[in-house]
């Protein structure tokens, strides 16, 4: 939980210090750190401890990545949430993308970190890689997307899907083509060679 929250937080440090300076961009969310604590007396031994968040609790994501929630897509900070959450993808190749944002204003904990499988650059987040296919699907972008130079995931997921449907279309049409040959034409190894 510290290694995840506090590897965000790093992120998002990183961030902060790119869109601060963008003229109109205002506050930009912060990650707070979590400690662990360790209480050898204690019947749990191990605690973790951070800042107390005072005022209403708002989840501007979820962590299946579905944006679902009215605050995060129509909210200042809910919008600088997403377009942390892009940043971050962008940023990592789309091997990577922190989800589950939740907090009070400007200032988040309990956050969770997706991965490709092999995970990224030797970390490994604690939530399924679906959260980056979702997010990739789902997110729209927002003015602070734009200010930050992001390029949209939109278009580059409609254009994987053309591609993959132009390849489709073309294999489908090319095993209809051979189906329909006379089976003298065929020699066994190309008729072995279609079936796989």
């Amino acid at each position: 939980e510290c290694y995840v929250q506090n590897t965000a937080r790093e992120y998002a440090k990183i961030y902060a210090a790119e869109a601060e300076p963008l003229e109109g961009f205002g506050e930009v969310p912060e990650i707070i750190p979590i400690f662990l604590v360790h209480r050898p007396a204690n019947n749990i031994p191990y605690a973790t401890v951070e800042e107390e968040l005072i005022g209403e609790f708002v989840k501007y994501s979820v962590r299946d990545g579905k944006e679902i929630n009215f605050l995060r897509r129509d909210s200042e900070a809910g919008q600088k949430c997403c377009t942390f959450q892009h940043w971050v993808y962008e940023k990592t190749n789309g091997s990577l993308l922190v989800t589950d944002l939740q907090g009070v204003g400007m200032k988040l904990t309990d956050v969770g970190i997706a991965t490709l499988a092999k995970g990224y650059k030797g970390f490994k987040g604690n939530c399924s890689i679906s959260f980056i296919e979702q997010f990739r699907a789902l997110h729209q972008c927002n003015k602070y997307c734009e200010m930050m130079g992001l390029k949209s995931l939109r278009t580059a997921h409609q254009k994987q899907r053309k591609v993959a449907s132009l390849k489709s279309k073309t294999l489908t049409g090319s095993s209809t083509a051979k189906k329909a040959a006379p089976k003298k034409a065929r020699e066994p190894r190309d008729f072995i060679s279609s079936e796989h």
